[in-house]
C-alpha cells in the first residue's frame, strides 16, 4: 500500500500541476511550494517547534499554543506550515511565527529533505492532518510528535480493514490530544491508548477575543443602535437567502452587515447590484454618512471577528453546501447563531444545535422565519445567545492541558 500511495502522490502532483494552468488557487498551491525549502533553510541548526495546519480553521486551533510557547518558551523558533492557500494567504504574515510556508507535497524525497533541514525539537499536527511519508520521517528521526484538537471519524481509512499502512503512520505520534470521547474510543479500537481528551483549543482562542477592544467606529455609526444581522463568510447560496430576505421581508428597523467569503470585485459588485436597499461597500465608506445605509458589504478581510461584536444575530455561511465556517467567534459574544443544515462534521455546531443556541435552517422559509422571530422576541434572542456564551465558557482549558504536557517534554 505504501508503494501505491507514493505512485498516487506522484500522479496527483502531475495532474494538479496541469490543472493549475487553469486555476488561480492551484497556481498559488504550486507556486507557493516552490519557495518552501528556501524559506525553511534559515531554520538549520535552530531549536524549532513545527506546527502544521491544513488551513485557516486549524491554524486558529494552533494559535493559542503558539502564543503560550512564545510567552513561556521563547528560546524556540516557531515554524508554521499550511496545506491550503486559503490558510497561508491570510496568515502568511502572522508575527509570532518565525517562518510560515506551505507544506511540501508528501513524497518520500520531500519528506526526507524537509525533516532533515528543519530537524524540529517537536512537531505538532492540528486536528486531522496525516501525511504518511512525513510522519514516517519524524518517527525514523525520533522527533517527538503530537496531535492537538484531534477529531476522528469511523469513516476514516485508519478504521478500515485496508488501512494498515495509515494505521502504521499513526505510530509516529507520541500522544493524541483529542476533542471528544468518540475519537478516543476509535483510537483505542486500533490499539492506541496514548490519548487524552483535552477538547478544542479554539475555545481558549475565542474566549480571549472578549479581552480585546472590539469596537469599530464605522460599524457603530452604521448600526446606529438598530437591530443588526451580521452574515459572515457567506457563499453564493447563503447570499441568495439573505438578499431575498432583505429585499422582500426585512423591516425598516433591520440592518445587515455581509462579509462574503469571496471578495473578488466581480462577486462583490454582483451582490451589491442584487440588493434593492441602500447599500455601501467597506472600500467606499470614506466621507459617507453610514447611518443612512441598510446594508454594509465588507469587501476586505481581517475584521469580521470585531464586527460580530456589534451583531444582535449572526448568520455563519458555508453550512448549506461548501463547508461551515467558524461559529465559535460569534458565539463567544453571546448572540444567536444561524447556520445551514450541513454541519454534522463540526462538533461545536452539533453541540450548539442540540443545546438550541445555534439554529439550523435549510430553506428560505426557515431562514426568514427564524430571523423574524429573533428580531421580534427579545427574550428568546437573549436566551439563545446566552446558551452560546455559556457553552464557550464550559469548554475552556485545552491549551492548558497541552501546555502542561509540552513543558514536561521540551
Amino acid at each position: 500500500m505504501n508503494f501505491l500511495y507514493n505512485i498516487l502522490i506522484f500522479k496527483a502532483t502531475l495532474l494538479l500541476q496541469i490543472l493549475s494552468i487553469f486555476s488561480k488557487k492551484l497556481k498559488l498551491f504550486f507556486d507557493g511550494r516552490k519557495q518552501t525549502f528556501s524559506k525553511i533553510d534559515v531554520l538549520k541548526d535552530e531549536n524549532v517547534i513545527w506546527f502544521h495546519a491544513a488551513s485557516l480553521g486549524e491554524f486558529e486551533q494552533a494559535r493559542p499554543i503558539i502564543e503560550e510557547l512564545k510567552k513561556n518558551c521563547n528560546q524556540y523558533k516557531i515554524l508554521v506550515t499550511f496545506f491550503s492557500p486559503s490558510g497561508y494567504e491570510i496568515r502568511k504574515n502572522y508575527n509570532l511565527a518565525d517562518v510560515i510556508c506551505y507544506l511540501p507535497l508528501d513524497s518520500r524525497s520531500n519528506a526526507r529533505k524537509f525533516v532533515e533541514i528543519v530537524n524540529p525539537k517537536f512537531a505538532i499536527f492540528v486536528k486531522y492532518e496525516f501525511w504518511p511519508n512525513l510522519l514516517n520521517e519524524l518517527k525514523l528521526n525520533e522527533i517527538p510528535t503530537i496531535l492537538v484538537s484531534g477529531i476522528l471519524r469511523e469513516k476514516q481509512i485508519f478504521f478500515k480493514y485496508y488501512g494498515g499502512f495509515m494505521r502504521e503512520s499513526l505510530k509516529a505520534f507520541n500522544h493524541f490530544f483529542v476533542q471528544d470521547r468518540n475519537s478516543k474510543g476509535l483510537l483505542s479500537s486500533i490499539n492506541f491508548e496514548n490519548v487524552t481528551i483535552a477538547g478544542d483549543t479554539r475555545f481558549d482562542r475565542v474566549s480571549k477575543i472578549l479581552e480585546q477592544d472590539n469596537s469599530l467606529d464605522f460599524i457603530t455609526e452604521f448600526k446606529n443602535n438598530q437591530h443588526t444581522i451580521v452574515a459572515g463568510s457567506t457563499w453564493q447560496e447563503d447570499e441568495e437567502l439573505l438578499v431575498n430576505y432583505i429585499n422582500n421581508e426585512a423591516s425598516e428597523e433591520e440592518k445587515f452587515i455581509i462579509a462574503p467569503h469571496n471578495i473578488k470585485p466581480e462577486a462583490i459588485l454582483a451582490l451589491q447590484k442584487s440588493i434593492n436597499k441602500k447599500t455601501i461597500l467597506y472600500s467606499a465608506k470614506a466621507d459617507e454618512n453610514l447611518s443612512e445605509y441598510t446594508v454594509f458589504i465588507i469587501d476586505t478581510i481581517g475584521i469580521l471577528t470585531k464586527i460580530y461584536a456589534a451583531a444582535d444575530v449572526a448568520y455563519v455561511g458555508g453550512g448549506l453546501k461548501t463547508g461551515l465556517h467558524n461559529i465559535l467567534e460569534p458565539a463567544t459574544f453571546g448572540i444567536p447563531v444561524v447556520i445551514g443544515n450541513n454541519y454534522d462534521k463540526f462538533k461545536e455546531a452539533v453541540d450548539l444545535v442540540n443545546l438550541k443556541g445555534c439554529i439550523s435552517i435549510c430553506n428560505q422559509e426557515e431562514f426568514s422565519s427564524i430571523l423574524m422571530k429573533l428580531k421580534s422576541d427579545e427574550n428568546y434572542r437573549k436566551l439563545t445567545g446566552s446558551i452560546n456564551q455559556k457553552y464557550i465558557q464550559e469548554n475552556l482549558g485545552a491549551t492548558k492541558i497541552i501546555m502542561n504536557y509540552l513543558k514536561t517534554q521540551l
